[in-house]
């Protein structure tokens, strides 16, 4: 018996809003750590932390996705990543929380950042979905040709 897929591919609106949010989250987390107030040692380790965040996310993801039917990477692959994950979250918040500057300027990076971390969860998703998509189609084409090439061959 053949297995069937189908291949649900996003919208062009939703790969905008997707790419839209995480370049508008980008956007504004850089202008805040650019432009907070405070010793320039606080801003770079909040940017450092925001970037060790993005990565790390995108490294929970990756794995993530690609555990999914079955354990493929090692176990202290898989522990390394989501512990990686958890000390840029619990870091840069513990970076956040000490920096001296006003609480609407805390809430507005803690926005941002949540922000940031949310809309790369979403990017990986909408690019893992688009390359899982142009493979199955990419087989499906294989066996068709496979299939038609075979029953070329009988009837000749």
């Amino acid at each position: 018996m053949t297995t069937r897929y189908v291949v649900q591919r996003d919208t062009r609106g939703w790969r905008t809003q997707v790419w839209a949010s995480f370049g508008l989250a980008f956007l504004c987390s850089a202008v805040g750590v650019l432009r907070l107030p405070g010793q320039e040692l606080d801003r770079a380790f909040l940017a450092i932390g925001m970037f060790f965040c993005l990565f790390a996310t995108f490294a929970v993801a990756k794995t993530t996705r690609d555990n999914r039917d079955g354990q493929v990477d090692t176990s202290a692959w898989v522990m390394t990543v989501w512990v990686a994950f958890a000390a840029a979250v619990m870091l840069t918040a513990w970076g956040l929380y000490r920096m001296k500057i006003e609480e609407w300027q805390k809430y507005y990076m803690l926005v941002t950042w949540l922000f940031l971390i949310s809309s790369s969860f979403t990017l990986a998703k909408m690019m893992r979905d688009e390359q899982e998509a142009s493979l199955l189609e990419r087989r499906a084409a294989a066996a068709r040709e496979g299939r038609a090439e075979a029953g070329g061959q009988q009837r000749a």
